[in-house]
């Protein structure tokens, strides 16, 4: 039984969400709070598995909220946000960087004709994040890996023109490419597509949030661009991403594979077949198996391929499902996939 304290200022999504989370048998609500001070004092007394975490609320906002719990006593924290102004965005994934695991859009009421898929990845969400009982911020040296200078170079011969980074990830991504993109260096020789599953209508404030932090440059995917060295283009909602045979971005509102659109699937089974071996695939964090096989499509055609480790991540299902099948050439934690993409990039090119 996973034991739930649900936060929020709003009587009326308060009761919404507890009707959601209620809903399913695994679930037990142990209480509510309606502030971050009233928070605080029931996750000390409480003592829940997992938290879902309003960002604006009187007396102590989301924020400073998850610092304190990160700060004391860590528990599981998913962020539930209604507003999709990009500002009030940007401050939602600042939680994230106090120690928050996921951030989802609240639920628009039961008479919303997509009130059942939003109420099923509510309920998918906080039982994969109440499991992960440990939130790593990847502050240690890894030593599991051993990516250096030497295994590269020794390598060179093997590996072909690199003209591009794709980049897949769901739950737990946006920290690590927080992470990844703040280590690369601004002038990187190859642009970066990244495809991150999200709740709709954070996309822009996630874009603006990395921007604060990487000298990379982070865009909107638009029709037509094409991609530029040193800067890194985000799949729009809605939209699968891809690259066509003039190497310029491609959005296609094609059904959704998996349910999902935009889908790493897509991006990976492009870039594989446009760019072949010239191209690095990166699968992150993530729950569920998007990517795996067209990770594998990638490494068949001569791509080096690389998954995040188990250690690091806030759920193994993605690379886990990549690393079952031998999609992967390596297996790295986030600052070691950052050393390598430096060093595949601007030694071989």
């Amino acid at each position: 039984m996973i034991r739930l304290l649900i936060v929020e200022d709003s009587q009326v999504v308060q009761e919404l969400l507890y009707y959601i989370f209620s809903s399913d048998p695994e679930i037990k609500i142990v209480g509510t709070a309606k502030d971050g001070i009233e928070a605080l004092e029931k996750a000390g007394q409480l003592k829940p598995d997992i938290i879902t975490m309003d960002i604006n609320m009187p007396n102590m906002n989301g924020i400073e909220t998850t610092k304190k719990i990160m700060g004391t006593n860590p528990i599981p924290i998913v962020i539930i946000s209604a507003s999709y102004h990009t500002k009030d965005v940007e401050h939602t994934f600042n939680a994230m960087d106090a120690g928050a695991l996921a951030v989802l859009s609240k639920p628009t009421g039961i008479n919303d004709p997509d009130f059942e898929n939003v109420a099923k990845e509510l309920i998918s969400v906080v039982k994969a994040m109440a499991e992960v009982k440990l939130v790593r911020r990847w502050t240690k040296p890894d030593n599991s890996s051993n990516v250096n200078g030497l295994k590269i170079i020794e390598r060179k011969q093997n590996i072909p023109k690199i003209k591009a980074i794709a980049i897949g990830a769901s739950t737990g991504g946006p920290i690590v490419l927080q992470k990844i993109l703040s280590g690369l260096p601004q002038n990187l020789s190859v642009p970066i597509l990244i495809v991150q599953h999200m709740s709709e209508g954070f996309i822009q404030g996630f874009i603006e949030w990395l921007n604060h932090s990487s000298s990379i440059h982070v865009q909107l995917g638009q029709q037509g661009e094409i991609p530029l060295p040193g800067h890194a283009y985000v799949a729009p909602d809605g939209l699968h991403m891809g690259i066509d045979r003039n190497g310029r971005i491609d959005l296609v509102n094609d059904k959704p594979i998996n349910g999902l659109r935009p889908t790493v699937s897509y991006l990976f089974r492009s870039v594989a077949n446009v760019l072949g071996e010239n191209v690095i695939g990166v699968l992150l964090t993530g729950m569920g198996a998007d990517g795996a096989e067209e990770l594998k499509l990638m490494k068949e055609k001569g791509a080096v391929t690389i998954v995040q480790d188990k250690e690091s991540s806030v759920v193994f299902g993605m690379p886990g499902e990549a690393v079952k099948i031998g999609a992967e050439t390596y297996i790295l934690s986030p600052e070691n996939i950052t050393s390598l993409l430096t060093q595949l990039t601007n030694n071989i090119n």
